[in-house]
């Protein structure tokens, strides 16, 4: 008798969005193997044509919930790039603060909340609050100081309103940074807490590796979040002018996303990308929770990502501490914002959103209304390596049988950290006569 293996996952749970995950397999032999994303496309760039400068950041924000700020952020740098507009040094520092939050803010959502389910073996966070209760209200706790974060410095907690070109509409006073400053030096041991719990289970994450292509950005001056130029982890380096040339978009018959590639069949973004090509950078207690875990330098464990996030969290607290006792010592100023049109142009900008390289590029006239844009999200550069992934996992555990493979492809999906909708902004038609 034949053994047949047939899986069909229809909107994997625990990821933003809708992806499905199909397996049909016969004796061993895999027959089908596929990542699909039926997401209805969203048509952001066709939202922002003849748009005021001063609007896009605004309504681009709301292509995703969670990484909300670093399209804002990103949106303004394009903007700002496009019609020769500067800002201050102390606006730049508000901004990676303000970065830093959310990174902070998606990593404890993604670990905490939708990875630990799956090592811990329950379905959602809801049933670890009885066997974990101590670490579930520590999780919640990180993840609304971030939130609080956010709000301070961005006017909300999502969608932020205070970024402007030039500028900020709002600054933090001095002692709010200050009452900031002791509150994330208080989270540190909760972060360490965190760690240990995930450590505990980590035995959990399956042992499966594939040479990747990791692409990020690299800055001089800190691990790269905010700023810097595109690197791979095979030693390439390009401007983040031409990342339309790092990207390469295509459609792909099983995705209403496009799929990106480099210099391989596929690459991938997020924390192990930067990871892999930031590691010297570090700050010391992101490489101690690295080294708790054996993550190291060169990994291509992609279940691995989701420590790298972990990692990040340290990183991110402590380099914000620095930023702020920076903005201490020179004062917090009240600046005058000069935000108007200087050129007709196009600007490009990249930022590290959460989930990896985020791109954005718009075109102005010399009145500053946009004449059209293009957006390339990290999900979309992901979907392909998620797809590669199952091409070389499935043969490896078909022998497990259809439940532990269904489990180990949806974790592989989750460790990717996934904003399908996100991804999903836009799509060709090509209409046949």
């Amino acid at each position: 008798m034949s053994k047949k293996i047939d899986i069909n996952v229809k909107h994997l749970t625990r990821v933003e969005g809708h992806g499905n995950i199909i397996v049909n397999a016969t004796d061993g032999k895999v027959e089908k193997v596929e990542w699909q994303v039926p997401e209805a496309p969203r048509f952001f760039e066709a939202m922002i044509r003849g748009r005021s400068y001063e609007d896009i950041q605004l309504i681009v924000s709301r292509i995703c919930g969670i990484c909300s700020i670093s399209h804002s952020l990103v949106a303004i740098k394009s903007v700002e790039n496009a019609i020769g507009i500067n800002i201050s040094e102390q606006t730049d520092k508000i901004r990676r603060l303000l970065h830093y939050s959310e990174q902070l803010q998606s990593h404890v959502l993604h670990v905490g909340y939708l990875v630990a389910p799956d090592l811990f073996g329950v379905k959602s966070v809801v049933p670890l609050v009885s066997a974990a209760k101590d670490a579930v209200l520590t999780i919640v706790k990180a993840h609304r100081v971030a939130n609080e974060w956010s709000e301070l410095l961005g006017g909300r907690v999502t969608h932020p309103v205070t970024i402007r070109p030039g500028g900020f509409t709002m600054l933090p006073s001095e002692k709010q940074l200050k009452e900031l400053k002791e509150t994330l030096t208080n989270l540190v041991p909760d972060l360490m807490a965190i760690v240990d719990v995930v450590l505990s289970v980590a035995n959990q994450l399956p042992a499966f590796t594939r040479e990747t292509e990791y692409v990020s950005l690299r800055e001089k001056d800190f691990y790269a979040f905010y700023d810097g130029k595109i690197v791979s982890t095979d030693g390439h380096t390009e401007e983040v002018c031409n990342w339309e040339s790092v990207a390469n978009e295509y459609v792909s018959d099983q995705s209403t996303a496009k799929w990106a590639k480099w210099h391989r069949s596929s690459y991938a973004v997020g924390a192990l990308a930067r990871f892999n090509n930031n590691y010297e950078q570090l700050a010391d207690v992101a490489k101690d929770i690295a080294k708790k875990f054996g993550l190291k330098k060169g990994c291509c464990n992609p279940y691995m990502n989701s420590i790298a996030q972990l990692a990040e969290c340290g990183d991110v607290v402590v380099n914000a501490i620095k930023l702020i006792d920076e903005l201490l010592t020179a004062g917090i100023k009240q600046e005058k914002i000069d935000g108007k049109p200087k050129k007709a142009g196009r600007g490009n900008a990249a930022i590290e959103a959460p989930r990896g390289i985020l791109f954005h590029s718009y075109t102005f006239d010399e009145k500053g209304i946009c004449l059209g844009g293009n957006l390339c999200i990290p999900t979309n550069q992901n979907h392909g390596n998620i797809q590669k992934d199952f091409e070389k996992i499935v043969p490896e555990i078909i022998d497990q049988g259809q439940d532990a493979v269904r489990q180990k492809l949806e974790m592989l999906v989750r460790s990717y950290d996934p904003c399908i909708s996100c991804s999903t902004h836009m799509l060709d038609v090509q209409f046949v006569k």
